[in-house]
């Protein structure tokens, strides 16, 4: 069946099918930036706790670096770390919500390929046999 034969509230189920598609893809390549992210901080953290509080210690800010202390740093890498679980959550709901609708419209697709037009009545609900 080419897209010229297909009936419009089938291309249209389609098209919202594809679009849940993509935003399950968006959300799952945020997340994996993100897990790239809470792991660079991680390590970030873990180097900054071996320096000696009395050494000198710099951030980066664009192409330039910044002195700084190192119980700032810790503090900016700790409050990043938890902007970051938080993200994480919201993007867990939001591809577990996608996922879900998914499933809906694969089965609404299903059900309407079966039984033809989503408007059609159903031969046994047709009292004009």
């Amino acid at each position: 069946m080419s897209a010229g034969q297909m009936p419009p509230w089938l291309q249209e189920q389609l098209m919202k099918l594809q679009q849940s598609q993509q935003n399950l893809q968006s959300i799952m390549t945020q997340k994996q930036h993100l897990e790239m992210e809470k792991a660079e901080t991680e390590k970030a953290l873990e180097e900054l706790k071996k320096v000696g509080d009395a050494d000198a210690v710099y951030k980066q800010a664009g192409t330039v670096l910044l002195k700084s202390t190192k119980k700032d740093l810790i503090d900016e890498l700790e409050e990043k770390q938890e902007l970051a679980k938080t993200r994480a959550t919201v993007l867990e709901k939001q591809e577990t919500r996608v996922k879900e609708a998914l499933k809906e419209q694969e089965t609404k697709i299903t059900e309407m390929m079966k039984g033809g037009s989503p408007d059609a009545p159903k031969s046994e609900d047709n009292p004009r046999k």
